[in-house]
């Protein structure tokens, strides 16, 4: 059986041009709006330490939001089908990226964090159980070059 492909489209564009453009570093602002057809946009920037506005989502935030968005998907859908009711699910999720001497950059590592709350009589060391499963079928995990580590707490109802 052939692999299924999946595409998936966004629009980013750049909305910093101040009147000058990219006449000087700091003649611009680093704002964008991430776009996907018949969805909100998100307005995005770049990390504040680089010239960016903290009011906006930075490209570093939208990765450890993407791994813990990923995690939480299989989550549930893996205590579905182990018959866990899962009644909250809430993930600090945390990443760490460094800065070379030349101006490069990299993650480390994404800690994430999710908290979850099973109702009355749930097994919760299932429940515990089904991260490292959740984690070998994440999409996004599958994908990086750096580890995701998963440190969840479970709590019954």
């Amino acid at each position: 059986m052939p692999a299924k492909q999946h595409t998936y489209r966004v629009t980013v564009t750049w909305t910093g041009n101040r009147g000058q453009g990219t006449a000087g570093y700091r003649a611009y602002a680093r704002d964008h709006e991430i776009q996907a057809a018949g969805k909100p946009v998100i307005p995005g920037s770049s990390d504040p330490a680089f010239l960016g506005d903290a009011t906006r989502y930075n490209p570093e935030e939208m990765l450890v939001a993407s791994l813990s968005a990923c995690h939480k998907l299989w989550y549930l859908h893996l205590a579905a089908e182990a018959g866990l009711i899962v009644t909250a699910y809430q993930d600090a999720a945390e990443g760490t990226m460094v800065e070379t001497a030349d101006g490069n950059g990299h993650f480390t590592r994404v800690v994430l964090r999710p908290h979850i709350t099973l109702a009355a009589g749930g097994d919760a060391a299932l429940a515990q159980s089904l991260h490292d499963k959740a984690h070998h079928f994440c999409f996004i995990a599958n994908s990086v070059n750096f580890p995701v580590v998963t440190e969840g707490t479970v709590v019954v109802d």
